[in-house]
């Protein structure tokens, strides 16, 4: 009994697999379209991006998209600036890693620092909460060179400031 259920299971598993043709699709292969639809706009003069991030790393592709996005629109000539807070504090550790600092535990962990450092060195601004800092228990001298530590008041007054420059506003909220 046992070796025809065997050989009845042998079969479906061949059926099954037989099925659909793997690769449906040979590498390479486009399943998407290709058409943009906007233009591609690049800055006015004096034109502002500015990103409000309060997610936390590795668990949240909103705020590595958002970085993404901010950094596209400093290649695309706008003034752009990142405010981190609240658990987005943490992607402005240079001591995250696992099983020591600046090593990855799985395959992306450490993408939102690395962008963050591009952002930087391309001339990006970072502001980081000082409240959210200490909520994680990072201490200042733990930032990404370049990070700028911000008092926890400074959220709204960032996003005041930014607004009356007339900026763009990314603001990205996840847990």
């Amino acid at each position: 009994m046992t070796n025809d259920i065997d050989a009845q299971i042998a079969e479906n598993i061949a059926a099954s697999l037989g099925e659909i043709p793997h690769p449906s699709l040979p590498k390479g292969s486009s399943l998407y379209g290709s058409t943009k639809i906007f233009p591609d706009y690049q800055a006015e003069d004096g034109e502002t991006y500015f990103t409000l991030i309060h997610g936390i790393p590795h668990e949240s592709s909103v705020s590595f998209v958002a970085i993404l996005q901010a950094t596209r629109a400093l290649r695309k000539g706008f003034e752009s600036a990142i405010y981190l807070y609240g658990p987005g504090t943490l992607a402005a550790s240079a001591n995250r890693g696992f099983p020591t600092t600046g090593a990855e535990g799985f395959p992306g962990e450490l993408n939102m620092n690395g962008s963050l450092e591009t952002f930087i060195k391309e001339g990006g601004t970072v502001y980081c909460c000082r409240f959210g800092l200490a909520l994680h228990g990072i201490r200042e001298e733990d930032l990404i060179e370049g990070v700028i530590p911000a008092h926890p008041l400074d959220v709204q007054d960032a996003l005041i400031h930014y607004a009356r420059k007339g900026a763009i506003i990314n603001s990205t909220y996840n847990l």
